[in-house]
């Protein structure tokens, strides 16, 4: 497993859409997916942040490890 990316779980947490939160942030609605589906192999900081300033949250509400058993 290792990380999960919880992104959907806070998007409806705080009533946000793909496209709205794409916008906010910066970036496509096809990176966005890819972050919002776990297939992404990395992030950046900034882009990081940009998600907690848009949703006001921390990074461990949106990143969390599992371990693979």
């Amino acid at each position: 497993m290792g990380i999960i990316v919880d992104l959907d779980v806070m998007m409806a947490r705080r009533k946000i859409s793909l496209g709205e939160l794409a916008s906010r942030v910066g970036i496509t609605n096809a990176n966005m997916s890819i972050l919002k589906t776990g297939k992404a192999k990395a992030i950046r900081f900034s882009t990081l942040e940009q998600l907690c300033q848009a949703l006001d949250c921390q990074p461990g509400d949106l990143l969390r490890y599992e371990k693979e058993p």
